[in-house]
């Protein structure tokens, strides 16, 4: 009763004043909180068939892949380092018209030849293309991982979406690029993998898929790696910022062959605030381990001014913060060897979709797999909520 009686003693501006300042709240959290995925939950999957031939193309190696909005249309870079037929991407329409994806609901429709600044396509084992990113300008930047056995750099180009043509390269800071030594820069093949934008296309965003080699150790079975994350405006072209990026540590199962392989073979953009989904990929031996995180830049240091890791006291970086999302090895599906992920249209619950695609590596024991799932993003009502209200649902 004292609480009522204090409430009926204020001024009566007050009251109008605290809707406004409720409704500010709530729009300034809507402009400016980041994006937060509170589950992932899988409507799908589909296969391409084994053999398949497009244009006069072997469909297959999809590395990488971004949705466009405006045409409900995908394109996917695919990694040939135009030894099966030019370097290209292709043009997917996915069907998520009934909120799940069915066998025989992904079609390509369209095959892109890149070109070079001269106009000609590239030649044979000169790229090793990897990941692809939209722009609002009818282009698609593309990342290629170079060789460094034959000491070509790896870059980042935008290229036109109808003539394939180069358009911009973006500069790659030294510290990225492979020596004589074999002492410095990307190690083969594990260099960018991963590509996106920004939805303002302010900012584009690269990473390694293992540590440089100044940096420290490639991944190991329980061993994790140090990747950078690269940020480059896109207002002026150039990079402005790195970040750390510290893989799982996985455990090999049953590895009879040997082989292990585990990085960070893409990322995508949730906002304009730094949050972003990554995909960390292991091959363990048996079968694939596939890991979803949902990744913030908040709080992490830029390590742009260090040029090497393994000379400064790492622990005292702050990394990018890291929340699993989604471990796929607990769905119901045989996974392959996925390596791209993009956001896809909303469903018809409302809800957004995400979509991810498998490297067949042109292999006839392996599969072009398409999954489909449903993200689930907290409103901006409940991110208020517990901005207000620090206990509210615990």
């Amino acid at each position: 009763m004292q609480f009522i009686k204090k409430l009926l003693t204020w001024p009566r501006s007050i009251y109008f004043l605290l809707p406004i300042i409720i409704i500010g709240l709530f729009w300034s959290n809507l402009a400016s909180a980041a994006v937060t995925v509170s589950g992932i939950e899988f409507i799908g999957q589909a296969t391409l068939p084994k053999g398949l031939y497009f244009q006069k193309t072997p469909v297959g190696g999809l590395s990488g892949i971004t949705y466009d909005a405006q045409k409900d249309l995908y394109y996917a870079i695919s990694d040939d380092r135009s030894e099966k037929a030019p370097a290209r991407f292709y043009t997917l329409k996915i069907d998520l018209s009934k909120g799940s994806l069915k066998n025989g609901g992904v079609v390509p429709v369209g095959v892109t030849t890149l070109l070079n600044e001269n106009g000609d396509k590239f030649p044979p084992d000169t790229s090793d293309t990897e990941g692809i990113a939209l722009t609002s300008k009818k282009t698609v930047f593309i990342s290629s991982e170079g060789d460094v056995r034959q000491l070509i750099n790896p870059f980042i180009q935008e290229f036109s979406l109808s003539t394939g043509k180069v358009i911009t390269t973006l500069p790659i800071p030294n510290k990225f690029l492979p020596d004589n030594n074999g002492q410095h820069g990307i190690r083969n093949n594990l260099a960018f993998e991963s590509l996106t934008i920004t939805p303002n296309d302010k900012k584009l965003f690269t990473a390694t898929e293992n540590a440089l080699i100044q940096d420290g150790a490639a991944a190991q079975p329980n061993t994790s790696t140090s990747c950078r994350i690269l940020q480059y405006n896109l207002l002026t072209n150039q990079p402005e910022k790195e970040f750390l990026y510290q893989t799982e540590p996985i455990s090999p199962f049953l590895n009879f062959t040997g082989k292990f392989a585990s990085g960070l073979p893409d990322l995508v953009a949730l906002d304009n605030q730094g949050s972003f989904l990554s995909l960390e990929r292991s091959f363990t031996g048996l079968g694939f381990a596939i890991f979803l995180f949902q990744v913030s830049l908040e709080g992490a240091d830029d390590i742009q001014q260090i040029d090497s890791l393994l000379n400064v006291n790492s622990q005292t970086i702050k990394p990018v913060q890291k929340k699993l999302l989604l471990d796929l090895r607990t769905q119901e599906v045989l996974l392959d060897n996925i390596e791209g992920l993009t956001l896809g249209p909303t469903l018809p619950d409302g809800q957004r979709s995400l979509i991810l695609v498998s490297d067949n590596n042109f292999n006839s024991l392996q599969r072009t797999q398409i999954l489909a799932f449903k993200l689930k993003i907290e409103s901006p009502l409940i991110r208020l909520l517990r901005r207000l209200l620090p206990n509210f649902n615990r």
